[in-house]
């Protein structure tokens, strides 16, 4: 049993690396279009979101924290993470690039 523990252990920190690596792949590039802080929505000009299967085009997308929108003006470049929730596309982790 012990051995199966050091083997289990062994291959959780080996994979460690793995998932940190899909966790960055998730990550989209877009432009900013619109920012809309009493809605907490975003317009992004974005490119293929492969974890959501969608092609590049313009759409409106909820945003995960306000804070994250108020840095951001028209034009902007960022880096995004979506996720479909409840029937919504939210963005999160939104970074402005610099």
């Amino acid at each position: 049993m012990k051995t199966l523990k050091v083997v289990m252990l062994g291959l959780s920190l080996a994979m460690t690396p793995l998932l940190a690596g899909a966790a960055e792949d998730d990550r989209s590039e877009g432009e900013v279009r619109r920012v809309d802080l009493d809605g907490q929505r975003v317009t992004l000009r974005h490119g293929p979101i492969d974890n959501l299967k969608m092609p590049p085009m313009t759409m409106v997308f909820r945003v995960d924290q306000q804070d994250q929108l108020e840095p951001l003006a028209p034009g902007d470049q960022v880096t995004f993470r979506a996720e479909e929730r409840d029937g919504s596309y939210i963005v999160f982790d939104l970074q402005k690039v610099e």
